[in-house]
C-alpha cells in the first residue's frame, strides 16, 4: 500500500474544515472509495490510539492523532524506507558497497536491490553526483556539496512537503552526530542570536537553513568538511559565520571550519534574514544596478498588464534585494521551500499569477530560476505591496441612523470608526426617528432604531457599540462584498462560456494533452491562434495552474485572444494535473480589452471552486453544458 497515497489523504483532510465523504476524497486522489477506506485503516494504525482519522456517517475528518500519524516514520522494509537507507549507505561509504552484501543487510532479493539502484539513479538525475558500477560493487561519486544536497533531499522527502520535524531530520541523518534533543534549543538560540545582530528572521524559511546546518554538523563530525570559499564576499558573513560556528559547537559538539562557516553564513544571509536598520548601518548591502533595472522593468510591465498598483521605489528595492539573494542561491542550486505555496495559490490566485509573470520576465532578463516555492516568495512581496490598495477597495460606505443627543451620535460614530474602520467608512449620520430608508443609498445602514421589513443592508446596533454589534456588522459587510463579487462573476461567466467548448467526461491524458484538447476547441472557433495554446503550455511548465484541489485554470500570460472565452472540461472522478489531481479544468483565453474581466473571473472562479460542497454539486450534476451553467449560476447565487 502506498505510503505516499496515505500521506496525500492525510494532507487533504488537514486542508478540510468539515467532514469529507469517501467518494469526494477518492475523486481528489484518483482512487476508489474502497482504497480511501484502506488508507484510513493504515493511517490509524500509525498511532497508538488509532485516532489519526475520525470516521462517521458524514465521512472522514482529521482526528486528534493526526500529528502523530504525520511524524510516524516508514515501517522498516517499505520501499521508501529501504531506498533512504540505501542512499545513506552509499553516501557514507566513499569506497562503495557490494550489492550482494547490501541486499543481505536490507533483507531483500538481488532483483529488488537492482530495482532500488534504478530508483537511486532517478534521484540523481539533474545533479552532479553519479552512481558508478564495477561488477558487484557500486559507489556514489560527487563533490561534498552534491552529496549534502542528496542528504537534504532525503530529509525533505521524509517531511512530505510539511514543516521540518526533528524526527524526520534524524531519520535522514546520523542520530549519533546530531542529538534529537539538541535541535530545538539550537534553533531557538540561532533565532535569538540573529535578532541580536539586528536581523528580522523569516520563520517560513528557517527550517531549510536549520536542515543545512544540521547536515554540515554531521558531515564535519565524520571528517567531510568543506574547503575554501564557497560563495562570494559579503561584509556580514564573517560575523554570522562565527556566531553559527559557536552555536554548533555548543549544541552539537562539532567544530566548523572556515569553509563551512562561510557556506552556512551565506545560506542564512540569502534565505532567512532581513537586515533591520541597525544591521543595514553596520553592514550595508547595495542593490545591483542591473538587477534593479530588470526588477523595475518587470514591475512596471506587471502593473500595466494586470492594472494593479505596484510601482513604488521602496517595494522595488526590497524585491531587488530578494532577487539578488535568489540568484546567489541559484549558484548552489540551494532552493528554499515555502510551506505557504499551496495556500497562496488557492487563496490569492491573482497575486500568485502576477508573481508568475514577474518571475517569467526576470527569468528571461537575468536567468532567475522558475522554482514554484521561489515564485511563492515573490508573491508574498507582491501581496504585501497590494494589501493597502486591496483593503481600500474593500471598504464599504455606511450611514448611521441614531436619533438623540449630538454627543451620543459623535460617540457612536467614533466607536464605529475605531472598531470597523478597516471595513466601512461612515459618510452620513441621520438623526431622524423616521428616516426615508429608500434614500439611504450607502452600502450599509447601521441603525439604533427598529426597522420595518427586511433589508440585508440594514444592521441593528446599540447606541453604545457592543461586541455583538461589531460581529453583526462584520458579517453583513462580508456578505455584501461576496454577493457583489459573485454577481459580477455571474455576468462575466455567462458571456464567456460556450456549448462548443465544453467536454464531459474529460479524458485523463495529462495536462499538456488536456490543454491541447480544450485549446483546440477555442482555436476551431477562431477565438485563439495555435501560439496561444503553446504559450499556455509554457505557462503551465512555470508553475501548476491547479489553484485548488479541484480546479485548474490553464492560460497564457499573453492576452492575445480575439475575445475572452473559457473552455470547460469536467472529469469523471478526477484527472492527473502536475503532482496532484483535479476535477475541473477551465482553459481561459483573455483578450487585451478584457483586463478587468481577467481579475474578476480569475479570482472569483477559483473562489467558487475552493468550496468542496459547491464543487461536488457542480461536478455530479453537470452532465451537459446547460446543466453545468445552471448549477454554476445556482452556486453563485447561493
Amino acid at each position: 500500500m502506498s505510503r505516499q497515497r496515505q500521506d496525500q489523504l492525510l494532507a487533504a483532510l488537514l486542508r478540510q474544515d468539515s467532514w469529507a465523504t469517501a467518494a469526494s476524497l477518492a475523486d481528489l486522489l484518483g482512487v476508489t472509495p474502497r482504497s480511501i477506506r484502506s488508507y484510513v485503516v493504515a493511517l490509524n494504525a500509525r498511532t497508538a490510539d488509532g485516532d489519526a482519522v475520525e470516521s462517521g456517517p458524514l465521512g472522514y475528518l482529521a482526528g486528534p492523532g493526526v500529528a502523530a500519524a504525520r511524524s510516524a516514520g516508514d515501517a522498516v522494509g517499505t520501499p521508501r524506507a529501504r531506498l533512504h537507507q540505501l542512499m545513506r549507505t552509499l553516501i557514507d561509504e566513499p569506497d562503495g558497497v557490494d550489492v550482494y552484501e547490501i541486499a543481505l543487510e536490507l533483507h531483500v532479493s538481488e532483483t529488488t536491490l537492482e530495482n532500488d539502484l534504478v530508483r537511486v539513479r532517478g534521484l540523481l538525475d539533474g545533479g552532479q553526483a553519479r552512481l558508478e558500477r564495477d561488477r558487484d560493487r557500486v559507489r556514489l561519486r560527487g563533490d561534498e556539496q552534491s552529496l549534502r544536497r542528496l542528504l537534504s533531499r532525503l530529509a525533505q522527502d521524509e517531511m512530505d512537503a510539511g514543516p521540518l520535524r526533528a524526527d524526520a531530520l534524524q531519520r535522514a541523518l546520523a542520530p549519533e552526530a546530531v542529538p534529537l534533543r539538541a535541535i530545538g534549543p539550537f534553533k531557538a538560540a540561532l533565532v535569538g542570536e540573529l535578532g541580536a545582530l539586528g536581523y528580522f528572521v523569516n520563520e517560513l524559511a528557517i527550517s531549510d537553513v536549520l536542515l543545512h546546518i544540521t547536515i554540515a554538523a554531521e558531515r564535519v563530525a565524520v571528517g567531510r568538511a568543506l574547503d575554501g570559499r564557497t560563495m562570494g564576499d559579503d561584509d556580514a558573513a564573517p560575523a554570522v559565520g562565527r556566531m553559527i560556528a559557536s552555536l554548533v559547537n555548543e549544541h552539537f559538539g562539532v567544530a566548523l571550519g572556515q569553509g563551512d562557516q562561510e557556506h552556512l553564513a551565506n545560506l542564512v544571509l540569502t534565505r532567512v534574514v532581513t537586515p533591520g536598520e541597525h544591521a543595514r548601518q553596520r553592514m550595508p548591502r547595495s542593490a545591483d544596478p542591473e538587477v534593479e533595472q530588470a526588477v523595475r522593468a518587470e514591475i512596471v510591465q506587471a502593473a500595466r498588464d494586470y492594472q494593479v498598483d505596484l510601482v513604488d521605489d521602496a517595494f522595488i528595492l526590497r524585491l531587488t534585494l530578494h532577487v539578488q539573494n535568489l540568484l546567489r542561491r541559484a549558484q548552489e542550486q540551494a532552493w528554499t521551500r515555502n510551506p505557504l505555496t499551496r495556500s497562496l495559490k488557492s487563496s490569492y490566485p491573482m497575486i500568485f499569477e502576477v508573481a508568475v509573470s514577474i518571475a517569467s520576465g526576470l527569468h528571461d532578463r537575468l536567468g532567475v530560476p522558475l522554482q514554484e516555492d521561489e515564485i511563492a516568495y515573490i508573491a508574498m512581496h507582491v501581496g504585501g505591496r497590494l494589501e493597502r490598495s486591496r483593503a481600500a477597495d474593500a471598504i464599504l460606505t455606511a450611514t448611521i441612523v441614531c436619533p438623540g443627543y449630538q454627543e451620543l451620535q459623535e460617540l457612536l460614530r467614533s466607536s464605529v470608526a475605531r472598531s470597523l474602520g478597516r471595513l466601512i467608512e461612515v459618510v452620513r449620520v441621520d438623526t431622524s426617528v423616521d428616516p426615508d430608508w429608500e434614500e439611504l443609498d450607502t452600502d450599509l445602514v447601521l441603525s439604533t432604531i427598529p426597522v420595518a421589513g427586511s433589508d440585508e443592508r440594514i444592521v441593528r446596533i446599540q447606541p453604545f457599540l457592543a461586541e455583538a454589534d461589531i460581529e453583526r456588522v462584520q458579517q453583513a459587510a462580508a456578505r455584501i462584498r461576496r454577493t457583489r463579487r459573485l454577481q459580477r462573476l455571474r455576468a462575466e461567466l455567462q458571456r464567456y462560456f460556450s456549448a462548443d467548448a465544453f467536454v464531459v467526461p474529460l479524458p485523463d491524458a495529462g495536462e499538456v494533452e488536456i490543454i491541447r484538447h480544450l485549446g483546440g476547441m477555442l482555436a476551431a472557433s477562431g477565438l485563439i491562434a495555435e501560439d496561444y495554446i503553446e504559450n499556455t503550455i509554457a505557462r503551465e511548465r512555470m508553475s501548476s495552474t491547479a489553484f485548488t484541489d479541484a480546479l485548474a485554470v490553464p492560460h497564457a500570460l499573453q492576452m492575445t485572444a480575439q475575445r475572452t472565452a473559457i473552455a470547460i472540461g469536467i472529469a469523471d472522478g478526477s484527472v492527473a494535473w502536475g503532482s496532484g489531481r483535479v476535477q475541473v479544468v477551465a482553459l481561459a483565453a483573455f483578450s487585451e480589452g478584457d483586463r478587468d474581466a481577467f481579475q474578476t473571473v480569475f479570482e472569483q472562479f477559483v473562489e467558487v471552486f475552493s468550496e468542496r460542497d459547491s464543487v461536488q454539486r457542480i461536478v455530479r450534476r453537470s452532465i451537459s453544458f446547460d446543466a453545468f451553467l445552471d448549477e454554476l449560476v445556482a452556486v453563485i447565487d447561493g
